[in-house]
């Protein structure tokens, strides 16, 4: 063996045994060609690396680590050593390796360095990540500066520490960086972090700094504030622009010279940045620097938007204007009017007010032109506003309609007739494998099982072709813990999976691992009979309906035809069945009698099911705050007390997959706050499609922890017990109630969405949900602001009578509140715009007249006055008798 050999085969075991340290002095004694020649088997050696399981995980890591440093100085060509440089499988190790590759790559090409350091910045991550990497090669080769977003990144996090200032002042880079780093669309985390302008890792106190030193150019930072916060975007990536800009300051001249920028940040920016530019423009428009026009044009903005401070804000410099230049009354009026439509009528109160000190300043036709505006005024203002202008009162005496979206229609559900149509059912389904419907998995699940009791080899020859390359077509794979999904029926259909039964002694610690547990069940049931060779022709909980539900008959046409071939059912299969069957209607009733005529167990099984007590749920309560836990607060998810009944037919009769839902209290699964991560609990409310309130009995703990701790997608499971089947109960209504005060405003839609399906349906128990609000607000689970901005969603769409009745049904326990709860003037606010539009209840709200006697001009007072001159209309009053 030569000498170069020797060298190459001690350069790979040090490789292959993880000592990255050593690789620099070992690829000393080779030459190019060598390096070039055991390029192919470094490549070997890590493709062999890949392959080890996570019983060598410690010895793949340092393989990894040595191999990124190996690779780099093997390879020759920029292009190649930069991608395996930044290979996905050896950057998760780069911190421990950059002095390794910089040393091998030490005598290299000045232009070389400079062609791998632009290939490394343009990589997305790899430069924030290996920042010293990619910043040292390119001082080495003298090429500019990146301005990629990687290495823009990987420059802020690493200058960002104490020495913030002195680092910024030291760095050549500062000037030609700051300006691409303002222009990001995300804007880095060192950036962000939320420290006072004393802080030494404050960046905007440190950018001006040096701006005031000349170290920076400070009409650069400005020019760069203005253009990103022009731009838009989230809050959190404009708030530093922001705060730099309101650090650094503006001069006047800045400040006339901006003003097309201002005016549009006040009309689209987020609100601490329209808040921004409305007072920069609002001095400007004191000291004679905005023309009438200008002003003009802001204000129609501002007035538009739902910001209660900006638009008093702008009210009040209107109020100003006009005062000091009554001439501009023709043209700033009609502006005024834009605020007539504002939701909240003490702003329309002081718009109109406005309107009527300056009316004598325009003429006649603008008078009539300012009338028009009459109609968007909440009904409470209109008869002032009439007699203000001189004509008759807009009426309002049209009958109330009230406005629901149509009720949900129901899709069937059909088996994939073709093998081709369930090919394709299944590689869209693998594809997005979180993502998934009940009626796409169900539908697929039941043609796998009917194709494999057609024609096996087919099916089988299909699938290899369609997900060749897959990881579970190799022999030996073991089904998995229902994670997977039909991935596990797929490796059982080639024969690659060893299948193994339920474990019946398991036992899941809440409802939730039960769900789940349920849908592993199902899925390795149908998995062993194809096994075992006991193909069954179909599976009889192929739901009928895209919620899950199979209609009475079409089980018992199935039962009827597995009776007639000799087919036994599989247990967890018809245990399924029969949780998903429709039991309610005349239908159930006489699918009951001919199953019951089938002479089979499971046809008596079904019969005595259709008759059987409809539902399963538990009894549902909130536990009183009787004591003191987790420092004093009893968290909702907690309090959820469900009582569960035992059903000795599930106890008796069901697989163990599904006895938790008949136990006895003391062995039932709880509920619980946690969140469970599942890539299937999209699947779980078709387990009890035909019983909502058992479903979201077993599911409220979950949704209570998910709502207090402002988790996203907290209200995921309120559509499907909308759409579902079923009575809906005290569990539906309690589950929506904690939906409506959700933190985020998406998750809060959501449960709008639900509730408006089940007033469609005809299924809301308006006094119900309300008294469940009312439980909730009252202990705080549910803020007085979340619920009204659900409210005015809900409303908004035309369900104001749906709304009012809710929100008359728990007013009266906000109202007897010695101190109610900040917000409760938006509820009140909320409920008189109801009133208003659709008409009173008929029924004496307690405590309403009361507040609305207190003198004051509180939110909470203002609003009660309102709502009880509303409500008094429907009594036959006049608002000035109301009054």
């Amino acid at each position: 063996m030569t000498t170069v050999e020797t060298a190459t085969e001690a350069l790979l075991t040090a490789v292959r045994e993880g000592r990255h340290r050593e690789v620099p002095a070992l690829l000393e004694p080779l030459d190019a060609a060598a390096r070039k020649k055991a390029l192919p088997r470094l490549k070997e050696l890590r493709t062999e690396v890949r392959g080890w399981d996570w019983q060598q995980w410690n010895a793949q890591t340092e393989a990894r680590r040595a191999l990124r440093v190996a690779g780099a100085g093997c390879h020759t060509g920029a292009a190649a050593a930069a991608a395996w440089i930044a290979s996905r499988d050896l950057t998760g190790w780069g911190q421990h390796t950059v002095d390794g590759v910089l040393e091998v790559l030490a005598d290299r090409d000045p232009a070389w360095l400079g062609d791998v350091a632009g290939r490394l910045a343009d990589r997305p991550g790899v430069a924030d990540d290996d920042y010293h990497l990619v910043h040292t090669l390119v001082l080495r080769s003298g090429r500019p500066v990146p301005t990629t977003e990687s290495y823009l990144r990987g420059w802020t996090r690493t200058v960002t520490d104490h020495r913030l200032v002195a680092r910024l002042r030291e760095d050549p880079q500062t000037p030609v960086l700051l300006p691409h780093v303002l222009a990001l669309t995300e804007t880095p985390d060192r950036l962000t972090w939320s420290v006072g302008p004393d802080a030494p890792t404050h960046w905007p106190t440190a950018l001006k700094t040096l701006a005031d030193e000349g170290v920076l150019d400070r009409a650069v930072l400005v020019d760069g504030c203005v253009s990103r916060l022009l731009r838009g975007g989230r809050a959190r990536d404009l708030r530093f622009p922001l705060a730099l800009l309101q650090t650094l300051g503006t001069t006047d001249e800045e400040r006339r010279a901006r003003i097309p920028d201002w005016l549009g940040m006040a009309a689209d920016g987020p609100s601490p940045v329209a808040g921004h530019a409305q007072t920069i423009l609002t001095e400007l428009a004191l000291d004679g620097g905005l023309t009438v026009t200008e002003l003009a044009e802001m204000s129609g903005s501002v007035l538009f938007r739902s910001e209660k401070k900006l638009v008093r804000a702008q009210l009040t410099l209107l109020g100003k204007v006009l005062r000091s230049e009554p001439g501009a009354a023709a043209e700033l009026l009609p502006v005024v009017t834009d605020a007539f439509g504002h939701e909240d009528t003490s702003l329309q109160e002081r718009a109109l007010a406005l309107v009527g000190r300056h009316l004598k300043h325009v003429d006649e036709s603008a008078r009539t032109e300012l009338s028009g505006a009459v109609e968007l005024l909440s009904p409470v203002h209109r008869q002032a506003a009439a007699e203000l202008f001189g004509v008759a009162a807009v009426s309002d005496d049209a009958p109330y309609e009230e406005v629901l979206p149509p009720a949900p229609e129901r899709r069937p559900v059909a088996p994939p007739a073709e093998l081709a149509e369930l090919v394709e059912d299944l590689v869209s389904l693998e594809r997005r494998p979180h993502d998934v419907v009940p009626e796409e998995f169900e539908r697929a699940l039941d043609g796998l099982v009917r194709h494999a009791h057609r024609d096996r080899e087919a099916l089988r020859a299909a699938v290899r072709e369609a997900f060749a390359g897959a990881y579970w077509l190799e022999a030996g794979s073991r089904l998995g813990d229902g994670t997977r999904g039909l991935t596990d029926m797929l490796a059982t259909v080639v024969g690659t999976a060893r299948v193994t039964r339920t474990d019946a002694g398991h036992r899941p610690s809440c409802a939730h691992e039960s769900l789940a547990w349920v849908l592993q069940s199902r899925v390795r049931e149908a998995a062993w009979q194809l096994a075992q060779g006991k193909r069954v022709p179909f599976l009889l909980a192929a739901p009928s309906w895209h919620t899950g539900s199979i209609d009475a008959p079409v089980l018992v046409e199935r039962l009827r035809e597995y009776r007639d071939t000799g087919v036994q059912p599989l247990p967890l299969d018809l245990a399924q069945a029969l949780l998903r069957v429709r039991k309610g209607g005349p239908a159930a009733a006489e699918a009951a009698v001919e199953a019951a005529a089938l002479g089979t167990r499971a046809g008596e099984r079904l019969a005595e099911w259709l008759t059987a007590d409809a539902s399963l749920a538990p009894g549902v309560r909130l536990q009183s705050r009787s004591r003191d836990k987790r420092g004093g607060q009893w968290w909702l998810a907690d309090r959820v007390v469900l009582a569960v009944r035992e059903r000795r037919v599930i106890r008796e009769e069901f697989p163990p997959a599904f006895r938790w839902l008949g136990t006895e209290p003391t062995e039932s699964p709880r509920g619980c706050g946690s969140y469970h991560w599942s890539g299937q609990r999209s699947l779980w409310p078709a387990v009890l499609p035909d019983d909502r309130e058992t479903l979201a009995a077993w599911l409220l703990p979950t949704l209570a922890g998910g709502v207090e701790r402002e988790e996203r997608g907290a209200t995921w499971a309120l559509t499907a017990l909308a759409e579902s089947d079923g009575p809906v109960g005290p569990a539906v209504h309690l589950a929506l109630a904690v939906g409506l005060g959700c933190f985020h405003a998406e998750d809060r839609l959501t449960a709008v969405d639900a509730l408006l399906v089940l007033a469609s349906r005809g299924e809301l128990d308006a006094a119900l949900l309300g008294a469940r609000l009312a439980e909730l607000l009252a202990e705080g689970s549910v803020k007085p602001n979340r619920l009204a901005d659900a409210a005015r969603t809900a409303a908004a769409t035309g369900a104001y009578g749906t709304v009012r009745d809710v929100l008359l049904a728990l007013l009266p326990s906000v109202l007897g509140d010695a101190k109610p709860a900040r917000g409760s003037g938006e509820l009140l606010a909320v409920a008189a715009e109801c009133a208003e539009r659709a008409g009173g209840s008929g029924e004496e709200v307690p405590g309403l007249a009361e507040l609305a006697a207190r003198k004051g001009t509180t939110q909470l007072v203002t609003q009660a006055r309102r709502l009880a001159v509303a409500l008094g209309q429907r009594a036959g009053q006049t608002r000035s008798e109301s009054a």
